[in-house]
């Protein structure tokens, strides 16, 4: 078995306004650094589109609605400050989407040790009814809730490593006791959520703030004191990343000084904690990263962890 990649071209299909961070040049980067010779073993498919049904393990259909009526004919249209959408946003989401459940359908049926899915928008700041920070629909939660509910499993780890608060995947997950949620990022910083005090209803939401200016060394000590002994007690049966590389020394919207060696660092270790308790089964979302070379390079060193794991 080997990795699977999921992408899809309808997902530059998603435009966003000139100077926006959340660009189609994001995915483009990344794939053509993916298709390296030493990418050749990755197993390639198209992410899938999702279905209203599917989007409904985490959002109402009348958010869904309102998403799918909120896109424009043509040019782009703000939803807030920070979220656009234009013709094609809908189908770029539902492959975002459709991608993380396929991703979780392959690895669970033991036909891939592990996945990427390198789609957007992102997903890990959409609460219940609200889109926000460049996301329309919680990609990660929808596809824990899938595991949960499609493959029957009871204990489901979610590992948020994105410099900005997963938000969305904390409001999406807050009732749900079969999921166990880790999110770090740097605090300060948008959107202002993710002290430690926010819990969960039955305290299985963990926030790691981290100081801006930390570096990789913070980041490690921090996980090896206060994330991996966690998942090590609730021996998962499937991990899920919420993979941004926003926490890049070089990314534009952040400042924490991680760099490709530290994602590949944390990647292992999450790998590692799989194969002790979950036959490996790992995967792994595409949220932030606005630096392009530092974005391609970083997810490449994360996919490069995930094939020798």
């Amino acid at each position: 078995m080997t990795t699977a990649l999921y992408v899809h071209d309808d997902c530059d299909a998603h435009r966003t306004p000139p100077g926006h961070p959340e660009q189609v040049a994001r995915l483009q980067r990344i794939r053509a650094r993916l298709d390296a010779p030493e990418f050749a073993d990755l197993q390639r498919h198209e992410c899938p589109l999702a279905s209203d049904e599917q989007i409904q393990l985490c959002h109402p259909q009348s958010y869904i609605d309102q998403i799918i009526s909120a896109e424009p004919a043509s040019g782009t249209v703000a939803l807030d400050e920070d979220t656009h959408m234009s013709f094609g946003s809908v189908q770029a989401a539902r492959r975002a989407v459709g991608g993380a459940i396929a991703a979780v359908d392959r690895v669970m049926m033991g036909k891939a040790r592990n996945a990427f899915v390198a789609a957007r928008p992102p997903g890990h700041h959409a609460e219940t009814a609200r889109q926000m920070g460049f996301c329309l629909f919680g990609n990660v939660a929808i596809a824990a809730r899938h595991a949960m509910e499609h493959h029957g499993l009871s204990r489901v780890a979610v590992v948020d490593f994105d410099v900005h608060h997963g938000n969305g995947t904390q409001d999406l997950l807050w009732q749900e006791r079969r999921a166990l949620f880790f999110s770090s990022h740097q605090m300060p910083l948008w959107p202002g959520t993710g002290a430690p005090e926010e819990k969960g209803a039955f305290d299985q939401i963990h926030n790691l703030p981290l100081p801006p200016g930390s570096s990789g060394s913070e980041m490690r000590a921090l996980y090896s004191a206060q994330v991996f002994p966690l998942i090590d007690a609730f021996a998962p049966e499937l991990i899920l990343i919420s993979a941004g590389f926003d926490a890049h020394a070089d990314d534009p919207l952040a400042n924490l000084n991680w760099h490709e060696e530290d994602f590949i660092w944390l990647t292992k270790a999450l790998c590692d904690l799989a194969n002790r308790h979950c036959n490996g089964r790992v995967v792994s979302l595409l949220e932030g990263g606005y630096d392009l070379d530092a974005l391609a390079q970083s997810a490449a060193a994360h996919v490069t962890a995930l094939m020798s794991s």
